[in-house]
């Protein structure tokens, strides 16, 4: 391995078990290759003749840590950070602009044209994300200045700006990169550190009357593991009902919930009946075929490790089951969809379990998409600008789960409609997990 990789060490207190820090190596002439996938389901075939190639250890590295921090990448030039992800997945198909704004909106217009999304003229799928204004010249980029990647309006209820500009802030909105549409979730992301806010640290509240909080440098990116929400925090009843149960998620999710509020923690949308209507949806062009419906827990093809992997906001239905010969019970009351899957994401919604990683100017970020979920975290705008380059292929395959979602996934099953009633009073002792599937 041509390169030292150095787990964290985690301050007394966290229970967080993942990320490293990667030094000696440099992105822009990274060697080796993974060759194209021969079989489904896998993440490419790794090319076993060339097995010390830096980017095949680079590969193991994120499989094995989740989140790696690469150091001294001042100089990555953003197609070498396309590249970077392009062979992590080589079997991904076509990129460009044009498809991934397609896969939040059929005419490419919709709330990403409305919030704006900035590509760097000589990597256009490399995404310009931060805050502020970024310079006359930002990589070809005249003048630019962003002004809509945060927003606490969209929380309930809002943040007001002058506790953010007193250092209160909250969690944007935690998810893992995916157009939950047409195509599937990049498996990994890169995420190049360029410049960074300066100023006191901030509180980041939960606001929900928990009074949890954690303190934060500004303007860093947080993280859970969902692999360790699986295997720690759920009772093996409750991982043999989500090993076999799956998501349905809306068409077109984020015009669909784009009305919706978020709670303060920035998990899970408050039922409000402000969702886009079917009917409303069909105006805008919806493709039944491109509906995505994916296991509630993703196996990793290479460790088989299991990770509750679900997008809370933009979940629609949840058929579960608790074995794979069993007729899933399908829940489509909102309210209940969204109080199952918060039920248990909620879990690790807590300081302990929430990884702040120490990223500093000229670092990239590389993580597991499909193992873990992110958010953003605002500061005061004093505090001065933020610029960070972002990339990820949609991925190859789709996400496997410990058991296959049924050819008849589109075909009625009994609609249960809530967890409550239908299906049987929840004994008080019992999670919602276990009462929703008695």
């Amino acid at each position: 391995m041509g390169f030292v990789l150095e787990p964290f060490r985690h301050d007394v207190g966290k229970k967080t078990k993942f990320g490293a820090k990667v030094n000696g190596l440099d992105i822009n002439n990274i060697s080796g290759m993974i060759l194209r996938a021969t079989k489904l389901g896998s993440f490419g075939n790794i090319d076993t003749t060339a097995a010390d190639d830096d980017l095949l250890e680079l590969k193991r590295a994120v499989v094995d840590h989740k989140l790696i921090i690469i150091k001294g990448q001042e100089n990555l030039q953003p197609i070498k950070q396309w590249e970077l992800v392009t062979r992590l997945d080589p079997n991904a198909g076509p990129q460009n602009p044009e498809l991934f704004m397609k896969d939040f909106h059929p005419d490419g217009g919709g709330i990403l044209k409305a919030r704006g999304v900035t590509g760097v003229p000589s990597a256009e799928n490399v995404h310009v994300i931060g805050k502020g204004f970024l310079g006359e010249d930002h990589y070809g980029l005249k003048n630019l200045n962003i002004t809509k990647s945060f927003s606490y309006e969209n929380h309930h209820p809002t943040l007001p700006k002058e506790e953010l500009e007193n250092g209160h802030t909250r969690f944007q909105g935690w998810h893992f990169d995916a157009p939950l549409y047409s195509r599937d979730p990049p498996i990994f992301t890169a995420f190049r550190v360029i410049k960074l806010p300066k100023g006191p640290d901030v509180n980041i509240a939960w606001d929900n009357g928990s009074g949890l909080s954690m303190r934060s440098a500004p303007g860093l990116t947080p993280f859970f593991c969902c692999s360790q929400l699986y295997e720690e925090l759920l009772s093996e009843e409750e991982r043999e009902v989500v090993d076999n149960s799956w998501v349905e998620y809306a068409a077109l999710p984020y015009e669909w919930n784009r009305n919706c509020k978020m709670f303060p923690t920035g998990l899970g949308i408050v039922s409000q009946g402000k969702e886009l209507s079917d009917s409303e949806l069909d105006s805008i062009g919806v493709d039944n075929s491109k509906i995505k419906r994916y296991p509630m827990v993703w196996v990793n093809p290479e460790t088989g490790r299991k990770s509750f992997q679900v997008q809370a906001n933009a979940a629609k239905k949840l058929y579960l089951r608790r074995s794979a010969d069993e007729e899933p019970k399908v829940i489509t009351e909102l309210s209940e969809v969204r109080r199952f899957l918060i039920d248990i994401q909620s879990r690790i919604l807590k300081p302990e379990y929430i990884l702040v990683p120490p990223e500093e100017e000229g670092d990239l970020l590389l993580w597991d998409n499909w193992s873990t979920m992110h958010t953003r975290v605002d500061y005061p705008a004093d505090y001065g600008p933020k610029a960070c380059h972002q990339a990820g292929t949609n991925a190859s395959v789709g996400p496997k789960g410990p058991t296959s979602i049924p050819h008849s996934a589109t075909r009625q099953f009994a609609d249960a409609t809530r967890i409550g009633g239908v299906l049987g009073k929840a004994n008080s002792s019992q999670h919602g997990v276990l009462a929703a599937v008695h």
